[in-house]
């Protein structure tokens, strides 16, 4: 029976989720500098309406706390890939209140 278990322990270990703790996905906070980029991303995301891992609010400047990107041409903090299926992350787009609940 545990030979049986392990691999499926293997599978769920491999998934993983945005930390609501430090607003982070596998080490990378989700706040601060974001660059799109079209391949090699640190990140790949979703744009969902419902049930999304984080809140992200698109600012100009100051992209402190959690959630709140600023988009930029060069020195980003982490680049993401935004993608139609197989998302690390899920991401809704909001005016007001980002960040991961």
């Amino acid at each position: 029976m545990i030979a049986l278990a392990h691999p499926i322990l293997s599978i769920l270990a491999g998934l993983s989720t945005v930390s609501a703790a430090d607003c982070s996905f596998k080490g990378i906070e989700l706040k601060g500098k974001v660059q799109f980029v079209e391949s090699f991303p640190d990140i790949k995301i979703q744009y969902v309406d419902s049930f999304p891992d984080i809140k992200v609010k698109f600012v100009e400047s100051f992209p402190d706390d959690c959630g709140e990107w600023q988009v930029v041409e060069s020195f980003p903090d982490f680049k993401v890939q935004i993608v139609t299926s197989f998302p690390d992350v899920k991401v809704q787009v909001v005016d007001s209140f980002p960040g991961v609940k």
